[in-house]
Parts: structure tokens; sequence; C-alpha cells
């Protein structure tokens, strides 16, 4: 994106991949469909030390911008949940259409590219050039020699499509500070009895309220053999700190400890997990019998009494579960985290001290929610970086 931006102005352009092919993650993203972007993005979508940063490059291209390009090559795509946009067919669509556009533009790509060295160039009256690098391209070194040097290179999520710390040593080499890096948009583990119910409920799915930290989001988890995994599971992860408990609420909507009181009124000769099971799984439901009231499993509601159907509800409601951790960086979406912001220019993505040196992406200390979010940072800065070059 950001290739293609500068060489629509002119700019003569050079794009070092390391991988064998281009844009594995956005072929890899959406289950293969690539959630490009979102209808509705704002800067309460993302989290960083500064959370204004955003703003410029999001404002400078908006998502309203992409659509547009999308649109104009008839790509299909279709709108899903939370506003969330997909392609209809492949992933592949949207790769192509950058692909084409960097074609077009005359913005050259090179594969097999693994950076041995960046360094500053010498002066020379004869050059602008300000950094050289020693690229070793299939176990043969090359030199290169730029005005503009643009740090591109992600995180450290997913390490299997590439994901690597280069960037963090550039920006470290050249005097700009990072934040604290986390594992970001990632499943929970559980290593206490937690793992047992969740290894036994793998493979369940359910709609609940799960919150960190006073931050919450309505959304599916999913059991897993290690915890549990999901959307609304992926969103907190944002927002949670290793030894910080999580919150599920199991009825999200619904006064649970109101609504058994009531069910005693009218069921009362229906066992408690009868009742559950009009709205949560038979095997979910097995579960809890067995952590909360195995010594009552047989009672109907009637002789339950007010106190143990509200302590019920309130466990309903508000399940406090503390993860073991994350599944960290190997199955992590992004990295939260990265090159202190407080270094860079919010409207080139230029780092203020060092010209010629652009940081964009997810090496920055911009992370966003799943939906889009991050590929919408990513165009937004990477254009915003484009138009600067």
């Amino acid at each position: 994106m950001c290739a293609l931006t500068a060489a629509q102005r002119g700019r003569r352009v050079l794009v070092l991949e390391k991988a064998n092919k281009v844009g594995k993650k956005i072929l890899m993203s959406g289950g293969g469909r690539c959630n490009f972007t979102n209808h509705f993005v704002g800067a309460e979508n993302f989290i960083s030390n500064n959370s204004h940063f955003c703003k410029a490059a999001l404002n400078r291209y908006t998502q309203w911008d992409f659509i547009g390009m999308v649109e104009r090559y008839q790509i299909p795509y279709e709108e899903r949940r939370h506003s969330q946009l997909f392609c209809l067919n492949s992933a592949k669509d949207i790769l192509n259409m950058l692909l084409d556009e960097c074609a077009n533009a005359g913005a050259e790509i090179r594969s097999h590219a693994e950076l041995v060295s960046v360094s500053t160039a010498e002066p020379n009256d004869a050059s602008s050039s300000r950094y050289q690098l020693v690229v070793n391209q299939q176990n043969t070194a090359h030199e290169f020699t730029c005005e503009s040097l643009v740090v591109a290179t992600g995180a450290l999520s997913i390490p299997t499509l590439g994901g690597s710390g280069i960037g963090y040593d550039i920006a470290q080499q050249f005097g700009l500070k990072l934040t604290k890096r986390h594992a970001g948009l990632v499943p929970f583990m559980f290593s206490d009895s937690m793992k047992q119910l969740c290894e036994k409920l793998a493979g369940l799915a359910l709609e609940v309220e799960l919150s960190a930290n006073k931050i919450s989001f309505t959304e599916n988890i999913l059991f897993t053999h290690r915890g549990i995994s999901g959307p609304a599971a992926l969103q907190v992860s944002n927002y949670w700190n290793p030894g910080d408990t999580i919150t599920l609420d199991l009825l999200p909507g619904v006064n649970a400890a109101e609504w058994l009181l009531n069910a005693k009124q009218n069921q009362t000769k229906n066992l408690l997990r009868t009742v559950l099971s009009h709205k949560l799984s038979k095997g979910l439901v097995a579960e809890l019998q067995w952590l909360w009231w195995h010594e009552h499993a047989e009672k109907p509601m009637a002789e339950f009494s007010d106190k143990q159907l509200i302590s019920i509800g309130e466990r309903l409601n508000s399940w406090q579960l503390k993860p073991s951790g994350t599944e960290g960086y190997r199955t992590a979406e992004v990295t939260r985290g990265g090159v202190d912001t407080a270094g860079i220019s919010s409207k080139t993505m230029e780092a203020k001290d060092q010209a010629g040196l652009y940081f964009i992406g997810e090496v920055l200390d911009v992370t966003g929610w799943l939906g889009g979010f991050n590929f919408q940072w990513a165009w937004s800065s990477e254009y915003s970086a484009g138009l600067a070059v």
C-alpha cells in the first residue's frame, strides 16, 4: 500500500520481502476471505499509549477510500456481524488488487530478500541517499541505498508467516523507544480445574459477555482443549495482563438470579439443570452443576432456597476465571505495543529525530480490535507514509 502510493507520486520504489511470496497474512486472514476493513472505524477501536496518534492517518485514508478501491476492482464482498467486511470469494482478490496497483505504478517487489544490515549512508554530493542496506537474496549479498527507508515488518505474531522483531531492532538502532509488547487477539489458556472443564467442552461455542479490566465484549467464545478462544476471548485478550481475572457472563442481558427465582415459582417440580438447559447447552449445564450444586442435583426447583438460587444466578452472570496465560505469539493475530509513537510523526509516520526513516502498520504501538481494524490501520498508516517518502 505504501509502495503503490509512493510510486503513483513518481517515486522510485523497491519492496524487499523476506518470504518467498508477499501478502501471506492477507491470504490467511478471515479464514481465507480477508476481513479487509470495517464500516465503522474510529480511534476508540485501537489501543495505544497515545490514543490520539492514529486519528490523523485514519482521517487521511478512511475505510471508504479502501472500499472504493475494492469496488473499482469489482471485488465482491459482504458485510458480516459488527459491520465487518469480507471478500466473498478469496483473500487473493485483495492481494492481487494491491499487486496490480504496484505494477501499474512501477513499484518493484523482490521476494526471498532478507535484510542483513542497515546503516546511514556516507554523505555524497551526487546522491540524496540517507540509508545503505545489505540484503541477502538467495545466498547472494546485494547493496542498496535509498533516500527514504520504510519499516513495514509487522511484529512478533505468527512467526510461521514471517513475524519477527526485526522492526524493533531497526527502531532501537536509530534511537527510537519501544513500548512493552504482548501477544494480542489471542486465546486464553488455563492450568487449573478449568482446563479439564474446557477439555470436556472443546468445540462448544456460545455467546457471552466477557470482560477484563472493565472492558467488555458480547460475542461468541469457543471452548478448546487448552482454554477458551473465539471472538470475545480474542478481543478481551487485548486488555488482559498476566495475573488478571476475566469475568464471564453466560446469560448476557438476563438477570439470572431473578430468572431463577421466577422459575422456582413457575417450574416448581423441574430440576435446576432442566431449567438452565432452556438457555445453555446440556453439556455446559452438566459441568456447571458439578461445580456449583452437585449436592443438590436431584432437588426440584421448589426446594432450593432463594439464597441458593441468587448465588447461582450471580455466578452465571459473573463467573470469575483466572487464565494461566495466553497461547502467545504462535497464534496471536497481532502484537500489542511496539515502536513508541512519541517518536513518530502522526501525519507522515516519519521518525521525528531520524530523517527519512518511517514506521508503518503493526510494528508501531497501535493495536486494533478484531474486525478489520488492524488492516485499516495498515492501509491508513501506509498511505500516509506513501505520501511523504
